[in-house]
């Protein structure tokens, strides 16, 4: 038996079990069936578990030519969206027998420094949002299989897209507001270059544009809560009617844009409707609760790493964007009579 200071090997194993350090490889790795006897195969089980003996697995992998590690990348760790996009992407991760390594874009977007010596040699795929893709090109992660997250379909760098319904989420919005007889809205956008900001202005352009007077002006803010508040405090100051309604890419903007109208003596949503995007735990933290869209983070994950396995082992990923949910609460109602 091996000393107790030393973890037993595969050699140990076979010396116990009276086979060959080949059979025991067999058994172990679990292709045995016509090339070993059953009995020998139990001997090498029982000899394996008396001696506490685990395969080295990096050792193993480094044979096959995997590590079985992922590398998610993403804008920022303490977004609370993206960390249900770990959340689900590890669980799956898991389930198949990898790891995930979270690797947050410096500043959300722009150039990233490589977080290992050598991308490639460490990892077996990325999974990347496309508000961290520049963050690709220093890692060279563009050269492993790579799915993108809410990316343009059409203009990916990866082998596959995964995406929420964010276009049909603008239009449950915007179809809301107008039901309520909301006509001149405020949109205050995202000043982030990402695919899926440009997604939510499109949108509702195009919705509000099918409606007799509707009309849409643009403020862009940093996704940050004192941005979203002086942003919002200089587009209500310019000239012209004041709009009814405020669309916010994001439900960190929309709490900066709560701060902005309280400072103007403006009530939510008697004075200005209001709505978000993402449903975050900041939604019913303000008050009056907030409208929004409900984005299913961990789901976003899990088809995000399912797409990664598919692509690596040569499979076509699931189609399909994953729908999102319209959640109405105290921060909309029809407008004033004006």
């Amino acid at each position: 038996m091996a000393p107790a200071s030393t973890r037993p090997t595969s050699r140990d194993v076979a010396r116990a079990a009276g086979v060959s350090q080949a059979a025991v490889s067999l058994v172990l790795g679990d292709k045995w069936r016509g090339r070993v006897a059953e009995a020998t195969a139990e001997r090498v089980r029982r000899a394996a578990l008396e001696l506490g003996y685990r395969p080295n697995l990096a050792a193993r992998n480094l044979r096959l030519g995997r590590t079985r590690t992922v590398l998610l990348v993403v804008p920022a760790l303490t977004t609370e969206f993206f960390a249900g996009v770990y959340t689900g992407a590890a669980r799956v991760a898991a389930e198949h027998g990898f790891g995930v390594v979270l690797y947050p874009s410096p500043e959300g977007v722009g150039p990233a420094r490589n977080p290992f010596a050598s991308a490639q040699a460490a990892l077996d795929g990325v999974i990347a949002s496309s508000m961290a893709a520049d963050a690709l090109t220093a890692i060279r992660g563009e050269a492993l299989p790579l799915v993108m997250l809410d990316s343009d379909p059409g203009g990916s760098l990866g082998a596959a897209t995964v995406n929420l319904d964010i276009a049909d989420g603008v239009r449950q919005v915007a179809g809301h507001l107008l039901g309520l007889g909301h006509r001149r809205f405020l949109h205050l956008a995202a000043d982030v270059p990402s695919w899926t900001f440009e997604v939510r202005a499109r949108e509702l352009a195009a919705r509000v544009g099918t409606v007799p007077g509707g009309s849409v002006r643009t403020a862009r803010a940093p996704i940050s809560i004192e941005d979203a508040r002086a942003a919002t405090e200089a587009a209500l100051a310019a000239p012209g009617p004041r709009p009814t309604a405020l669309v916010c890419d994001d439900d960190k903007l929309a709490a900066g844009a709560y701060k902005a109208l309280r400072r103007l003596g403006l009530r939510v949503p008697d004075d200005m409707s209001v709505t978000g995007l993402d449903d975050l735990a900041l939604a019913t933290a303000i008050d009056p609760e907030l409208t929004t869209v409900r984005l299913d983070a961990e789901l976003f994950g899990e088809r995000g790493m399912r797409a990664l396995l598919a692509v690596m082992d040569g499979r076509t990923p699931e189609g399909g964007d994953i729908p999102v949910e319209l959640v109405v609460r105290g921060s909309t109602a029809p407008p004033r009579a004006s």
